[in-house]
């Protein structure tokens, strides 16, 4: 009973953080039909603010959930600004623009931090359940992800931002037309992805460290779980979140961490053969 209840902890934590790598992506590939491959390195980037932050004497707490989304989130507008403004529309020009960002902002970071892994003590204690010690941050996780997602659904259905995006974002001609300026949401929209994953990478910080690669895992596995959950952004992020994390979690306990891997990838593939339009495409039509 005790061994059940410690797995069960953990497969959560491991659906929460793959829903917190991926809802950043999903806002930017769901909703603005961008294919960023420099998200993962936008969750990078985050890790390296928090830890920055905490080293200049930041609470760890303002450092992973304030200063890491604040961070990222300027350079996502930086970004929108710069480049991918001029790219909308254009799907295959966005991928091998961001894949250059992607490839600049490695080796930015890798010139100023190096290429060790570095990372922040866990700042919380330790559980007891039976005969096991759990870290208290294995609690702490899926309580951020809870809070994260609730935002952006109250953000996205209950604001003016969220409906006028969700307008532009369908129509963008008859938003202009309205008196909204599509600009303006555009680059408020890949700002808020992009802080998302900054979130994403502080919060993951104490439990993954931080090396300025990482992001090539996180941007293969957020990219599986967007085109797994389909069209619904909310929705469908939750659904292949929950999926993907339980199989690759739960194979990890039976076998070795690189068979999970293999074993999310295999139930991917399944999923898209079976259903191409992902789960929300069969499932939860018409969910946000």
């Amino acid at each position: 009973m005790d061994y059940t209840a410690v797995v069960g902890l953990e497969v959560l934590n491991a659906i929460a953080a793959l829903l917190l790598a991926s809802v950043g992506l999903a806002i930017v590939f769901g909703m603005m039909k961008v294919i960023n491959l420099a998200h993962g390195e936008f969750i990078m980037m985050g890790g390296y603010a928090a830890i920055t932050a905490s080293g200049l004497g930041f609470n760890i707490w303002i450092a992973t959930l304030v200063i890491a989304p604040l961070v990222v989130g300027l350079i996502g507008f930086v970004v929108e600004r710069i480049v991918m403004r001029h790219l909308y529309g254009r799907m295959v020009d966005t991928m091998l623009a961001t894949w250059g960002l992607s490839l600049l902002f490695i080796g930015l970071v890798t010139s100023i931090y190096g290429n060790t892994t570095i990372g922040l003590s866990s700042p919380l204690g330790s559980m007891t359940i039976g005969a096991y010690q759990v870290s208290l941050y294995t609690v702490f996780i899926p309580a951020v992800a809870v809070v994260v997602m609730t935002g952006l659904y109250l953000l996205l259905t209950r604001t003016s931002f969220g409906l006028v995006a969700r307008g532009v974002m369908q129509n963008p001609g008859m938003a202009a037309a309205l008196g909204v300026n599509p600009a303006h949401v555009y680059s408020a929209t890949f700002s808020l992805g992009a802080a998302l994953a900054g979130l994403a990478g502080g919060v993951l910080a104490p439990i993954t460290g931080v090396v300025p690669t990482i992001g090539v895992a996180y941007v293969a596995k957020s990219f599986i779980t967007v085109i797994g959950g389909g069209a619904s952004i909310i929705t469908g992020t939750l659904a292949a979140s929950g999926l993907f994390g339980a199989v690759n979690q739960l194979t990890t306990f039976a076998t070795t961490p690189v068979i999970g891997e293999v074993g999310l990838l295999l139930v991917a593939i399944v999923l898209v053969r079976l259903l191409p339009q992902g789960i929300t495409g069969r499932f939860f039509r018409g969910r946000i």
